[in-house]
């Protein structure tokens, strides 16, 4: 499971069960700290997730933004509840992906806030899948891992 958290909205991607593809589930629309979770645990349970990356929005320069500090706290609870491990993953260019791919796609720009954070989960989904089965390449070439 991906999330893309922001401030009134978390965008939540799912990736099939041998971890191919990444495809959106829902935009779910923030209330409350301890709501957000317990819906987000709910899906978690429902579709048996074991991994959660979340979208760790830093600075372009890669400093640590305010909100990058909120989503770190927000993730490492999100952990905490769900005993599950928890990845951040660099999403600097992740929103930016998202609406190229809508703009191709030729999507109306007034309905796109019911569909961009989850494009957004998508694509840190996928960017994380596809960098994790780079190093697993990476480490049979060089025998470690083993």
């Amino acid at each position: 499971m991906a999330l893309d958290v922001g401030k009134v909205r978390v965008g939540v991607a799912l990736s099939d069960p041998l971890g191919y593809t990444a495809q959106p589930l829902l935009t779910l629309w923030r209330k409350s700290r301890g709501e957000d979770l317990r819906s987000l645990l709910r899906l978690i349970r429902k579709h048996e997730v074991v991994e959660i990356v979340v979208g760790n929005p830093l600075h372009m320069s890669g400093d640590v933004s305010p909100w990058a500090a909120k989503v770190q706290q927000f993730a490492e609870e999100l952990r905490a509840r769900s005993g599950l491990p928890v990845y951040l993953w660099d999403e600097r260019l992740s929103s930016v992906a998202a609406h190229e791919i809508l703009n191709e796609a030729g999507h109306d720009r007034r309905d796109r806030k019911y569909v961009i954070d989850q494009l957004a989960a998508v694509v840190i989904l996928r960017d994380w899948m596809e960098a994790r089965e780079q190093k697993e390449r990476n480490d049979e070439r060089t025998g470690e891992g083993q």
